[in-house]
């Protein structure tokens, strides 16, 4: 692509009116569920943006499916890019012998070029997290469905505009929160519970995670070919290359881009995208947050940052790893390892009728691809992650204000 068709800094932090391509939705008919490969006609087409080490886990889960076609994958590492594109052909080139078409899948550097595609109906976007809200949007407008990674958006005003973007063009987005599908059904079970009025009265919930995000300060190293680092910036500020930010190649491990805010907010919305997301689910606050903040007397301190809701529960960041619900009853903890209560019989009387009964899916994938063939809203919808990823940007905007308090909270 020459210079003339990229689109300016400028031009790409204004996340809300990028270029866009105005193509209609295709929704034919799909079935899902089948065992043999469905019909070419029937299959949900994919693009995949952004291939690092989550996307290759979304490629290679989805590439199983018989209801899928993977047509595209896109990276601005060379590299990544074409290892994707292999993994792709060589999976369907083996299974044309056993009754489906071989496929040829194209791979791009700029994802804008994937989104001009007629023919693919949904993309899976796994990008460093300052590029989500521009791919949502741009996807939006594509006519595209969308599997986003959490969290689902670099800031707060970004999390209204990728709501706004999802409602206008009225397309299906399943934020990548699987603690709500996957890890055996924990963390349901668990907020069911809760739900269920089994701890009395909740008083406080303490998520486990990280520390906030900081300024990046990393050292600028030469840029080996291959990587159009340019494009990894994005809407970011212009910086010198850093590997730690975009490791070369096929890497195995989740890069450090996560701890600078630049980027992403640090562990407060790595791990805090999925705990405060089980918390505001474990309240039935999907549709609300806390309405003040308040951070930690030490303006030092890197946990400690006090939520409350308009009943008095109080939301704490720290505490044991995982989510820890506190009642006038009792306890439960949930981790991906874990689900305990104090006292144990509390979980160990079974959820009657009349009790709270979440939702619940054999995958995240599964839920994402029948809500996207039903046009209806999935689990993990984009007001879920929209405010569950306000609850972690309040956080750090506490710990970076630490004489400002308290502050509302809220995604409009």
């Amino acid at each position: 692509m020459n210079d003339d068709a990229r689109l300016s800094r400028r031009g790409f932090a204004r996340a809300a009116g990028v270029t866009s391509w105005a193509v209609p939705a295709i929704v034919s008919a799909r079935a899902l569920g089948r065992e043999a490969p469905a019909a070419a006609s029937e299959r949900i087409t994919l693009g995949f943006i952004g291939m690092g080490t989550m996307n290759r886990y979304h490629l290679g889960a989805l590439l199983k499916r018989p209801e899928v076609q993977v047509l595209a994958v896109c990276d601005c590492d060379t590299t990544r890019r074409d290892s994707a594109r292999k993994t792709v052909d060589d999976h369907y080139n083996k299974q044309a012998t056993k009754g489906r078409d071989a496929a040829h899948c194209r791979a791009y550097n700029d994802f804008r070029d994937l989104l001009k595609r007629h023919d693919i109906d949904a993309v899976v976007i796994a990008t460093p997290d300052h590029w989500h809200a521009i791919q949502i949007i741009e996807a939006c407008k594509a006519g595209k469905d969308i599997y986003c990674e959490k969290p689902l958006t670099l800031t707060i005003h970004e999390a209204k505009v990728v709501i706004d973007a999802v409602r206008k063009y009225a397309r299906v987005l399943q934020t990548g929160s699987q603690q709500r599908t996957e890890f055996s059904g924990k963390f349901r079970t668990a907020c069911e519970y809760v739900r269920s009025g089994r701890l009395g009265k909740i008083l406080t919930v303490h998520c486990g995670l990280g520390g906030p995000s900081h300024p990046c300060n990393l050292p600028g190293e030469p840029v080996e070919p291959g990587l159009d680092w340019d494009l990894w910036l994005g809407p970011a500020p212009r910086r010198p290359y850093n590997s730690i930010l975009s490791p070369r190649g096929v890497h195995k491990h989740f890069p450090n881009w996560r701890a600078y805010k630049e980027y992403s907010g640090g562990g407060m919305t790595d791990f805090g995208a999925h705990h405060f997301d089980i918390a505001q689910w474990g309240l039935g606050r999907d549709d609300s947050g806390p309405t003040t903040i308040r951070p930690p007397e030490d303006p030092k301190a890197e946990w400690g940052v006090r939520y409350r809701y308009d009943d008095d529960v109080e939301l704490i960041h720290g505490g044991p790893g995982g989510v820890t619900f506190i009642g006038t009853h009792g306890m439960i903890q949930v981790d991906r390892d874990k689900l305990i209560s104090l006292p144990a019989e509390i979980l160990k009387r079974p959820l009657e009728r009349k009790d709270v009964h979440l939702p619940q899916a054999r995958s995240h994938h599964d839920d994402w691809l029948e809500c996207v063939r039903m046009r209806k809203d999935p689990i993990a919808n984009v007001e879920v992650g929209a405010r569950s990823v306000t609850v972690c940007h309040l956080g750090n905007l506490a710990y970076r204000n630490p004489a400002e308090s308290p502050h509302p909270s809220g995604v409009g």
